[in-house]
């Protein structure tokens, strides 16, 4: 059995504001380059799971424009 990590994997050290306002796919691109493992974009109003995900950011997206942006 894996040992268990001590604490969790730190993610990439950026701000989520500076995505609002990006088209969304330069936002994803910027994103992975930046070190994010996992990129979640989803229209305003949908249900989603709100586990906490180190390494995701999360894009609520409307027009192919990033409106909103979280980590996890």
């Amino acid at each position: 059995m894996a040992p268990i990590p001590a604490s969790p994997p730190a993610h990439p050290d950026d701000d989520p504001g500076s995505y609002v306002g990006l088209d969304d796919r330069d936002a994803e691109h910027r994103a992975r380059s930046r070190g994010w493992t996992t990129v979640r974009a989803v229209p305003p109003g949908s249900i989603i799971t709100l586990e906490y995900v180190a390494g995701r950011i999360n894009f609520e997206v409307r027009d192919h424009t990033v409106i909103r942006c979280w980590l996890g």
